[in-house]
Formats: structure tokens, sequence, C-alpha cells
């Protein structure tokens, strides 16, 4: 056998063992369970389902609040150690004063006949930028950032999810309310605000912004298209490529 065909086969039989263990990879031990919401504005309670390798049913039940009013929830992503699933719960409440984001720490400790729950308040963190009240509160999220809007904002803010350093975002000359805050599956996130929008990177930099009421698709949840698609008069739209400029050796 010849160099090349020896190292040919080398990298044939490294790629196998990596196709090998991503397929041997084993389920995270709550993938069979899951949690539900209900509740109301100023109280929201959730009850966790499904099953384990012994038995089925809900496990475990609890609240969380009191809130003014509920404006926006989601879920972060979930860390596994061992049996042990931790993710956060974000809560924006645009009743509070001033508008308060509530994170919420959820630790699911799953055997194999049941799932212990429990959901403690980590941080409350306070939204000064926002304006709050009777108004539509919007929220996408990317791996690391939050991004959060009202409807009576005219800026909008992110929130680093490892420091929760909140920052502002968005804002137009003349100054324009937020309309919507929309996400794809890569975590760039689309801030719009009447007929200007902004596009932020997964690493929560500003990579885009101009006219038009644009927004953005994600692959599992529907975006309501009676609040999004509000105009048919196309944008102009100036498309420009420009070459990716070489690291610097300095």
């Amino acid at each position: 056998m010849t160099s090349t065909s020896r190292v040919f086969a080398v990298a044939i039989v490294c790629a196998m063992s990596a196709l090998a263990a991503q397929a041997q990879k084993p389920a995270a031990p709550d993938a069979t369970l899951f949690t539900n919401y209900y509740g109301t504005p100023t109280g929201v309670n959730w009850i966790v389902c499904g099953s384990t390798q012994q038995s089925s049913g809900c496990y475990d039940f609890g609240s969380i609040g009191p809130f003014v009013s509920v404006g926006a929830m989601l879920e972060s992503n979930p860390a596994v150690n061992g049996s042990v699933v931790t993710r956060f719960i974000y809560v924006v409440d645009p009743g509070a004063s001033p508008v308060t984001l509530y994170v919420y720490k959820k630790t699911d400790t799953v055997s194999s006949s049941f799932d212990t729950t429990v959901v403690t308040l980590f941080k409350t963190v306070q939204l000064k930028q926002l304006v709050g009240g009777a108004v539509t509160t919007f929220m996408a999220a990317n791996n690391k950032f939050l991004f959060i809007g009202t409807s009576l904002s005219t800026v909008g803010v992110s929130v680093a999810k490892n420091t929760l350093k909140v920052t502002q975002i968005g804002g137009f000359s003349p100054p324009a309310n937020v309309t919507s805050i929309t996400a794809d599956q890569y975590g760039y996130v689309t801030l719009t605000q009447g007929t200007g929008f902004s596009v932020f990177a997964p690493d929560g930099n500003n990579v885009e912004d101009g006219g038009g009421s644009q927004f953005m698709l994600g692959t599992t949840q529907a975006v309501p298209g009676s609040s999004l698609v509000i105009s048919d008069t196309a944008p102009t739209i100036h498309m420009h490529i420009k070459p990716n400029m070489p690291p610097s050796n300095e």
C-alpha cells in the first residue's frame, strides 16, 4: 500500500468512527418528557409529563410568579450533566415598573421511574430602556442572547445569557415603535420597527439594517402574518457584496 493510499484509508476510518460515535450519542435524560404551562397573566403554572424507562404519566408540577402581567416567555436550551437536565425560563413582565425580565432555573433529575423537577427564581433584570404598560411584548433568542422589545418602545434590548448584561439595540430617526422580533434556525434575529429593520448575528452584532417591514422565519413556530405582513409596498433594496478581509497579522 502506498503512503497516499494509507493516508486515505486512515481518513476513511476516522470519518466512519466519528459517524458511529455520533449515531451512538445517548438521548437526553428528559427527551421523552415535556413541560406544559398554563395560568393567568399574573401567575403561571407548569406541569411535567411524558415517560421514563419504567413509567409514564405526570411527574411534577408547580408555579412561578407573581407578575403584574406576563408579556412573553421562552425556555433556554438544556444543559445535561448525567441524569440532571438544567434550563432557564425567561419571563418578560411589561406591567412591572420598569419592565422586568425574570429568569427562573429549572432542574429535572430523571431516574428510570420518575422525574423530580425544581424551578427557582434565579435572577431579575430591569429593562429600563423599554416602555411597558398595556403593550405587546416581543422576544426571540439564539444560543447567546435574548432580544426583547415592546410595542410602545422605539428601541429594543439584547440580554447576554451568560452575564445577563443589557444592551440597547435598534432605533431609527424619526423614532418608530417595535413591531416584531423574529429569528431563524441559525441564530440570526430581525428587530422590525415600523418600516425599518435591523438584523443581529448569532454573536449579537448588528450586521444589517434598512427600510421595509422585514422579518424572519424559524422552523418550529409560525409567524403571525396578520401582525407582520402590514404593507404590500416593496422597499428599495440595495444589494451589495463585499469581500471578506483577511485576518490581520498584527
